[in-house]
């Protein structure tokens, strides 16, 4: 007689009788398969290279972290934004020497500043951070404190400055603001201790990362040629070649340092290969090839948003906001491609407003302060009011998109920086702060650092698992040395500005 196997007599057991003693054999057969799996499971886990980087759990955990994110509220950013407003009023307020003064000797300019460190740049650290949950007591604390040091200063009269260098000025002052949030945040971003409502939302929503792009944009349209009716000796193809070569070089070189070092990458921000250069340069790229008049651009810029907008709500934003992909160069960056649409039209209206505010009638004469200061005013008024209608009667705001909410939402909320700038004139005058020049001779460059310091930082620590102290000390030690590094720039000659 032949005898049974056991594993025969196991797999029977399925369909036979009901016996406690197959039962049994079955039970304990499960339990040695399982610790079989399980030591084989654990023992390869002991070796990281037995996994594919791309199955790293750090990398699935930092991409978790920047994942589905809801943002916050519109009056939560404007009051971020407020405060670092108010910080550099009040800086202002204290700056008892001129740029050029300071500049006499390498220690002047550092003393100067490190005052300016002290005053703006770790005070909107700490704001952006450990005080989040006060950000609007912050904003009253500091708008009480500026009315009381006007009050003080109205005991002497102040510089003031009208004509072209005044608009200059406060839109300098604009654009340093930006870049100053820009900077703080690409990396105050990977640590815990920054709010994960000011990080960039996955779909509908707003927050403070999300004005980035957008900003960007628009500070390159404010500042443009096409604003200053400025025409250009090259053709369209050679200025379209010389303004994003520089972009798209950047671009790959960024995509290129991603994919060697297996640097997590949310795919659902730009798409798989996309980045923000890139939009950029695509930007560039269709402006340079339609040209359009200053006075005439916002019209064509409305014509593409509408246009774009409708798109959107009859089943394009469907398909963007969708995880599936294909194969194809497009449905794998699909909303950095159909985003360039927002963004494009975005740039022609900032080229018309800052036309309009800044240099209309240029060659003849100079439009008075107070009657920009009237015009800003009334204009931010305006883009609020739409924000508010199109976000809740066409589609919610979305950065990914770039939808015409969301376009509505960056222009209201940078004309309300540079309203704030100019209204505040009287209190400050007209004197630049040494940190303030430094960044806004080589704004790019200071960009392109930060990117390398938050880039060595990522490599270095592992940011999501940093205790909040450890944090902070490390997000002063990057925000100072990128202070140094552009004040040594500055102090060497090295400038790079579009004025």
């Amino acid at each position: 007689m032949v005898k049974p196997n056991p594993f025969i007599i196991v797999e029977s057991t399925r369909f036979s009788a009901f016996d406690p003693f197959k039962v049994k054999n079955v039970v304990w057969l499960k339990a040695l398969i399982f610790c079989n799996k399980f030591t084989t499971a654990f023992s390869n886990s002991l070796s990281m290279d037995s996994f594919p980087k791309s199955l790293n759990p750090n990398k699935h955990l930092r991409e978790q972290f920047v994942s589905n994110l809801p943002g916050s509220s519109m009056l939560e950013v404007s009051a971020l934004l407020n405060n670092v407003a108010l910080l550099m009023l009040l800086r202002h307020t204290f700056c008892s020497q001129t740029v050029n003064d300071a500049c006499r000797s390498l220690k002047s300019y550092l003393a100067s500043v490190a005052l300016d460190y002290v005053f703006l740049v770790l005070p909107t650290l700490l704001i952006f951070t450990v005080l989040a949950e006060w950000v609007y007591i912050c904003m009253i604390g500091l708008l009480l404190l500026l009315v009381f040091f006007t009050a003080v200063k109205r005991t002497y009269s102040l510089p003031y400055m009208e004509g072209p260098n005044a608009s200059r000025a406060s839109i300098s002052s604009y654009r340093v603001v930006t870049m100053f949030i820009t900077c703080l945040c690409i990396l105050a971003v990977d640590f815990r201790i920054y709010p994960r409502d000011y990080a960039k939302t996955e779909t509908y929503g707003t927050s403070l990362m999300d004005l980035g792009v957008g900003s960007f944009v628009l500070m390159n349209a404010v500042t443009s040629r096409q604003a200053r009716n400025i025409k250009s000796s090259m053709s369209w193809w050679k200025a379209a070649f010389k303004s994003t070569t520089p972009l798209l070089l950047l671009g790959f070189a960024r995509l290129a340092s991603t994919l060697s070092l297996d640097y997590q990458v949310h795919v659902g921000e730009y798409g798989v290969n996309w980045n923000f250069f890139f939009t950029l340069a695509g930007v560039s790229i269709l402006t340079s090839i339609l040209n359009v008049p200053a006075e005439y651009s916002g019209i064509l810029g409305s014509v593409i948003l509408v246009g774009y907008q409708s798109w959107l709500t009859n089943g394009l934003n469907v398909y963007l906001l969708s995880n599936e992909r294909g194969t194809d160069v497009i449905s794998r960056n699909k909303e950095g491609i159909f985003s360039l649409f927002g963004y494009w039209g975005m740039y022609l209206v900032g080229v018309q407003v800052s036309y309009y505010l800044f240099f209309e009638n240029h060659t003849t004469k100079q439009r008075s302060k107070h009657e920009t200061r009237i015009r800003i005013c009334l204009l931010t008024i305006m883009f609020w009011i739409l924000t508010l209608l199109i976000d809740r009667y066409v589609e919610r705001i979305s950065r990914r998109m770039c939808n015409l909410a969301y376009v509505t939402w960056v222009v209201a909320q940078n004309l309300q920086l540079l309203a704030l700038r100019l209204l505040a004139d009287n209190i400050i005058g007209h004197k630049t702060l040494c940190l303030e020049r430094a960044f806004d001779r080589n704004l790019l460059a200071s960009f392109l650092v930060a990117n390398l310091l938050t880039g060595l930082v990522n490599l270095s620590v592992d940011t999501i698992f940093v205790s909040p102290l450890s944090a902070v000390l490390i997000l002063v030690s990057y925000s100072l040395t990128l202070c140094v590094v552009m004040v040594l720039i500055d102090f060497s000659g090295v400038k790079y500005k579009f004025w």
